[in-house]
């Protein structure tokens, strides 16, 4: 069974509540049922905060023994070098995962200070961002 670990950032615990028309109506947890039910061949555990410590602490604490982590650093993304830094420390794939799509949004959301420690970035589908990180770390490694 692969093990997946979704790690969300500042403010996503209000998700379903805060600013529905960039976030949506629904709350992660409902969302979040749904994904274990169309991966039931995955281990998929959860986690929020909204301390920048508590995340690196939870890269480091799973990063080395699951398949993948999903990472939407929300504000962080934009400002962590620190969590840059834990992602290249780990050996688990990251792949950064934006419920909006950052680039149609205010300029200083334009750049990510973690973009480059990830195998990729999903943006823009809403909640579906997740699944389709899911995938991106189920799909098998193509050689270029």
């Amino acid at each position: 069974m692969k093990k997946i670990q979704i790690i969300n950032g500042p403010n996503l615990n209000l998700l379903g509540k805060r600013e529905p028309a960039v976030y949506g109506n629904t709350a992660f947890e409902g969302y979040l049922d749904e994904l274990r039910k169309i991966y039931p061949q995955c281990e998929i555990s959860y986690f929020q905060s909204n301390l920048e410590g508590e995340l690196i602490n939870k890269i480091h604490e799973t990063g080395f023994g699951y398949d993948g982590l999903i990472l939407n650093a929300g504000a962080y993304t934009h400002t962590s070098l620190a969590l840059h830094d834990a992602i290249k420390a780990v050996t688990s794939p990251v792949v950064e995962v934006h419920i909006s799509n950052v680039h149609a949004r205010e300029p200083f959301r334009h750049v990510s200070l973690i973009s480059a420690a990830c195998k990729g970035v999903i943006l823009g589908f809403g909640l579906d961002s997740y699944r389709l990180a899911v995938e991106a770390l189920l799909a098998p490694e193509i050689d270029n």
